[in-house]
C-alpha cells in the first residue's frame, strides 16, 4: 500500500491553515469595519474621499489575499504567481495610501480622539512600514514557498490592527493601553501560526521568527518613536 510522503502531508496541511486564517482575518476586518458602521460611529457622507478610497484598496487588499491563498488550496499555482504582481502592487498603493490617510487625519484632527496625534503617526508609519516591509521581503523570496507564505501572513497580521481597534473598547482602554490591547489580539493569530507549524511538522518555520520579531518590535517601538523630535515636530506643524 502506497504511503504519502510526510513533507507532502505537511504541505496539505498548510494550504488548508493559510486558506482558513485568512477567512479568519478577512472576517475580522468585515466585523470590525461593519459593526462600526452599523452603530452609526461613521460620518460616511461627511467622510472624505480618500478616506473611502483608503478602505476601498484596504477592503480590496483582504480579498485579494483570500483569493491567493484560495487558488493555492485548489491547487491553481499558475495562476496564483500571476497574480503576484498585481498583489506587489496593490500592497504598495496600500502603503502610499495609508501614510497619506494618517498625515490628513492629523492635520484635519479626524485621528481616533484616545490617540495623541504623536502617538497616531508614530502608529501609522510603523504600520505601513511593518506591513509594507514584511510584504516586499515575501515577495522577494516568493520562490520559497515556506517563506513566502508565512512572512506574508505576517504582513497582513499587521494590516488588520484598525479592525480590532473597532472592535476593542478603545475609548475605556486610552489609545496606549489600547494598542497593547490590540497587540495582545494580533498575537492569536500569530499563536495559530506557530501552533499549526509545530503540530504539522514538529518544529516551528525560521520564517516566523522574523515575521513574528518584526511585530513584536513594531509594537514595541511605537511609544518611543512617537516622543522622538522628528515625530513631535511633524505632529506640531500638522496641528498648528
Amino acid at each position: 500500500m502506497a504511503t504519502v510522503a510526510p513533507q507532502r502531508v505537511g504541505y496539505a496541511r498548510d494550504h488548508v491553515f493559510f486558506f482558513s486564517i485568512a477567512v479568519a482575518m478577512a472576517v475580522t476586518v468585515v466585523v470590525g469595519f461593519g459593526s462600526h458602521a452599523l452603530a452609526g460611529r461613521v460620518d460616511i457622507p461627511g467622510v472624505p474621499f480618500w478616506v473611502h478610497l483608503h478602505g476601498l484598496v484596504f477592503m480590496s487588499w483582504m480579498g485579494f489575499y483570500v483569493f491567493q491563498n484560495w487558488l493555492i488550496l485548489k491547487g491553481n499555482v499558475g495562476r496564483h504567481r500571476r497574480l503576484g504582481w498585481v498583489g506587489a502592487g496593490l500592497a504598495a498603493i496600500i502603503v502610499a495610501l495609508g501614510v497619506f490617510t494618517g498625515l490628513a487625519a492629523v492635520q484635519m484632527q479626524r485621528q481616533p480622539p484616545f490617540f495623541a496625534p504623536d502617538y497616531f503617526l508614530s502608529l501609522t508609519f510603523l504600520s505601513m512600514l511593518g506591513f509594507g516591509g514584511l510584504t516586499a521581503a515575501a515577495v522577494a523570496m516568493r520562490r520559497r514557498t515556506e517563506w513566502h507564505r508565512r512572512l506574508m501572513l505576517c504582513g497582513t497580521i499587521v494590516l488588520i490592527n484598525p479592525a480590532w481597534g473597532r472592535l476593542l473598547p478603545m475609548p475605556l482602554l486610552g489609545g496606549v493601553g489600547g494598542q497593547w490591547a490590540i497587540f495582545g489580539m494580533l498575537m492569536i493569530y500569530a499563536a495559530w501560526a506557530v501552533i499549526h507549524d509545530w503540530r504539522a511538522r514538529g518544529r516551528i518555520h525560521p520564517a516566523y521568527y522574523w515575521g513574528i520579531g518584526a511585530i513584536v518590535l513594531w509594537q514595541v517601538a511605537m511609544g518611543p518613536l512617537a516622543t522622538t523630535p522628528p515625530i513631535q515636530a511633524l505632529a506640531n506643524a500638522l496641528t498648528a
